[in-house]
């Protein structure tokens, strides 16, 4: 049990591995414009928050994909954490994305918070909040 009385699990390590294979999976999908990868690895109500603070649906991010208003042209990871709230995996990776966003090209040093829940027998993202580094 943790300090909050919340049941930890057993193999974080295991979780840790995971969500950081979903972390690859994801970015690779969003340079490949992979709509039905994203789909099947994020939570019905996912959303994502933009460094501007727009929080976007997973429905509308995935048609801005599939329509090239967000064009993703390499997304390179270099540093990646996991973290946990209560039994909740966190990770945060600071990655330096090339992307064609709305009409503007750029290479940003984006932070991605993700939060994840159990699907299935894996996880999912639940959430994802941008910003810069």
């Amino acid at each position: 049990m943790s300090s909050t009385g919340a049941r930890v699990p057993e193999d974080r390590d295991a979780t840790t591995a995971a969500v950081k294979a979903l972390h690859a999976r994801m970015s690779e999908a969003m340079v490949l414009k992979d709509a039905a990868e994203l789909e099947g690895i994020l939570a019905d109500g996912y959303t994502l928050t933009h460094m501007t603070g727009y929080i976007q649906p997973k429905a509308d991010w995935l048609r801005d994909i599939e329509t090239d208003r967000m064009q993703y042209h390499s997304m390179d990871t270099v540093e990646v954490a996991v973290g946990h709230d209560g039994s909740v995996p966190v990770l945060t990776a600071r990655t330096l994305t090339d992307a064609t966003i709305w009409g503007s090209h750029g290479t940003w040093r984006l932070q991605l918070r993700s939060r994840f829940e159990r699907h299935d027998d894996g996880w999912i993202f639940t959430r994802t909040v941008a910003s810069t580094w």
